[in-house]
């Protein structure tokens, strides 16, 4: 009952603050990275808007400062599918904030035509695991020096779409947009895992969730008869602000602050796939991530 509960009545109802704490949201001028900033802000956190549109951007900005009350929300420029982006990006963060307590990694693409991002990665897997990958490695050193910290990743249900395909990570021996993007969302998961075991003892924790069937501009890539069934069921799906509430409760609930690798949805511990639980695929798929983004964790 209880997840029922929080499924279809909107708010998870906690009035813990974040007063002092510093956010990175990314994709945060839309849909439930919008929502989140929004409820974060209202905590009293400095939020960080990292988005890839900034006139959007600026006008979600203005959007939450107004409905918050709170001045301290600022707009940067990053785009996931550009791994120069997302090291300019990193590199004005590590040299202008003081801390990092919560990274939401939150931006994504889905079901989308295909094409490669900048550095020529399938734009689902690109954008949506390897661009975010890539971004906490860059933060990581800030996070750790500001622990109590948190890394909350959004992933979907989606993940039990597709397999991991580490001879075809890119799709391009046959594109499915299904299948990469729960390829992508897997990912997630996967990395979650193999983070919050690379981070025991650091104080720093890491959560994957399943927002749930949201109504968001992320379907703006389905079919027509596909996006009119969806209207048909949105009586089963959550507004952007019902989504956010499992990422809010991830990156905020004190209670989960022993808890560190798991998935959650509906704001309480998920169960995922047996593929998203395979350890040994994880650190496969860690090692690969790293060998195609040039970058080596400790």
């Amino acid at each position: 009952m209880h997840s029922l509960r929080n499924c279809f009545c909107g708010q998870w109802s906690s009035n813990a603050r974040l007063d002092e704490k510093t956010v990175i949201i990314t994709g945060a001028n839309t849909g439930i990275g919008k929502e989140t900033a929004r409820d974060l802000a209202k905590r009293g956190a400095r939020i960080i808007m990292a988005c890839r549109d900034l006139e959007r951007g600026e006008w979600a900005r203005e959007e939450i400062v107004e409905d918050s009350g709170n001045q301290n929300v600022v707009l940067k420029k990053l785009d996931l599918s550009s791994t120069k982006s997302i090291r300019e990006f990193a590199e004005l963060i590590n040299k202008e904030e003081k801390q990092l307590n919560i990274l939401i990694n939150n931006a994504g693409v889905m079901l989308c035509p295909y094409s490669k991002t900048a550095d020529g990665f399938e734009m689902q897997i690109g954008v949506n695991h390897l661009g975010h990958f890539l971004l906490t490695f860059l933060l990581l050193d800030l996070i750790k020096r500001s622990a109590p910290a948190r890394i909350v990743n959004v992933a979907s249900v989606a993940h039990t779409w597709g397999g991991i395909q580490l001879d075809d990570i890119n799709s391009e021996k046959g594109y499915n947009a299904r299948r990469a993007y729960g390829q992508s969302k897997l990912a997630n998961i996967l990395c979650t895992r193999s983070l919050a075991r690379r981070l025991q003892g650091s104080g720093v924790t890491v959560y994957s969730l399943h927002p749930g069937v949201v109504r968001t501009e992320l379907w703006r890539h389905l079919s027509v008869p596909v996006q009119l069934a969806v209207r048909v069921f949105s009586a089963c799906t959550k507004t952007s602000s019902q989504g956010a509430q499992t990422s809010i409760y991830c990156a905020v609930d004190p209670a989960l602050e022993e808890e560190s690798g798991g998935y959650y949805s509906d704001c309480a511990p998920a169960r995922c796939s047996r593929a998203a639980r395979d350890d040994e695929m994880a650190e496969k798929l860690w090692e690969l991530s790293g060998q195609m983004l040039g970058i080596q964790w400790d």
